[in-house]
């Protein structure tokens, strides 16, 4: 049954590109993120639903007339840039059979991107793509944190089975990364069921990421929580309701949990936390044996034997310093643009749409930042997803900014045009009155 609810969905989505291309860039993000497929029991599970309507998206954004050009943004360019660079390494590689197998994948997850930019050509449909993004990990994590409720957080939750989110660590950080998303549905809303359904569902999401057991995702959940009541116009209300919600998880929390989070204040005690920093070391001091190329994709194999365990180490021993300093002027920048483009058209009637864009999405990518510090997620499709809304957002900002402007300086323009021909603003004689004329102008005695 479930395979063939699965299936009737995907052909809906291929129905739905078919018609509205841009339709189907929302169902590359339903498929990506909430994997629908991997729910099934059957022929479904092993069936490449994302492989198929990435296909008929690709088709139909040359056949349809409703797109744009690429965005002219430098992040672009770096993106195609670092994309290049990867390639380069994999020549390098240590192991050339597993480099080009992970080179592939990432090109896949890459290339799909190309076609968000083409496609999602207005506001409307950027917010229906963070939308889905948002909703469907939201979905899972709802799921989780509800199993978490009913069990009493006795379990660990994990993602779907066979997906970037299966392991416990990614999908805790994949699902607080979805709360921003959600929450800018609740702000853009005006349905009430809408907001009180987002609102219902985000301490769900809290309790799965609490139930992952992931100690990344407690610092992350602190961070989150500081940043969300620093945006609220409801401090007096956020926080005693976030003290509440914690003094009631944690009666329930059992002792394995707390020993667990206890090892982040004795991480030398702990042989898993020390394990890190060693691969961390190591990888530091390859890359700087081999800044320029690294040791390539997975090549932890030969380094040091153990998964990097951290985005940011992952970077910079699998590619080198230089893409590494990509990939890092990509967050930064983009966390300046979001940070920026608030304080550009903060006094502009009509735009308050931006601010609540660009906070939503720079709190999700700050969750990214400090999640992967301990988690090896740096070709995670969801980073990019970020950046590249974030390209879209100032793109329409600036251009709803220059219309406006436009329009403001047309009506300034009528204000002071010459009179039509055959009228005059001259105000008529009255009696005759005895007139001079002194440097061309008019005086009256």
């Amino acid at each position: 049954m479930r395979d063939i609810v699965v299936l009737i969905f995907l052909v809906g989505c291929i129905i739905a590109a078919l018609r509205v291309p841009w339709h189907g860039v929302l169902g590359l993000a339903v498929f990506s993120y909430m994997n629908p497929h991997a729910f099934a029991w059957g022929f479904v599970r092993s069936l490449p639903a994302f492989q198929i309507l990435f296909l008929v998206v690709a088709v139909m954004a040359f056949m349809t007339k409703d797109r744009q050009e690429l965005p002219k943004d430098w992040r672009l360019p770096a993106f195609i840039l670092l994309w290049f660079y990867f390639f380069l390494t994999t020549t390098q590689a240590y192991f050339p059979a597993i480099a080009w197998s992970k080179f592939l994948v990432v090109s896949k997850i890459y290339l799909p991107f190309l076609f968000t930019l083409i496609l999602i050509n207005t506001r409307e449909k950027l917010f229906y793509l963070i939308i889905a993004i948002g909703a469907s990990i939201g979905f899972l994590g709802f799921k989780g944190g509800f199993f978490a409720v009913m069990t009493g957080f006795a379990h660990r939750v994990y993602g779907p089975p066979g997906t970037q989110f299966e392991e416990n660590n990614a999908f805790a950080i994949a699902v607080l990364i979805a709360i921003p998303l959600l929450l800018l549905w609740y702000k853009e809303s005006e349905n009430k069921l809408i907001k009180y359904g987002v609102l219902g569902t985000v301490p769900f999401i809290f309790a799965s990421s609490i139930s992952s057991w992931s100690r990344g995702a407690l610092l992350t959940m602190g961070v989150l929580g500081l940043m969300l009541l620093w945006h609220s116009k409801r401090k007096w209300l956020i926080l005693p309701l976030m003290i509440v919600g914690i003094a009631a998880t944690i009666h329930y929390l059992p002792d394995e949990w707390f020993g667990r989070m206890h090892t982040l204040e004795t991480y030398e005690q702990d042989a898993s936390a020390m394990g890190r920093i060693k691969t961390w070391l190591d990888g530091w001091h390859h890359t700087l044996q081999h800044p320029i190329f690294g040791a390539g994709f997975d090549g932890w194999i030969y380094v040091s034997n153990r998964d990097w365990h951290s985005s940011y180490v992952e970077m910079f021993s699998e590619h080198g310093f230089i893409a590494f300093a990509i990939w890092m002027s990509m967050i930064i920048g983009t966390l300046y643009s979001l940070t920026a483009l608030p304080r550009k058209v903060k006094e502009i009637v009509g735009m308050e749409w931006v601010a609540n864009y660009c906070y939503s999405v720079r709190m999700a990518l700050i969750c990214y930042m400090v999640g992967t510090l301990f988690l090896g997620l740096s070709y995670w499709d969801l980073l990019y997803h970020l950046i590249f809304i974030a390209v879209l957002i100032k793109q329409f900002a600036l251009q709803e900014l220059k219309e406006k402007q436009g329009n403001r300086d047309s009506l300034i323009d009528s204000s002071h045009a010459p009179p039509p021909a055959g009228r005059s603003f001259v105000k008529p004689l009255q009696d005759k009155q005895p007139i001079t004329q002194t440097k061309g102008h008019l005086r009256s005695f």
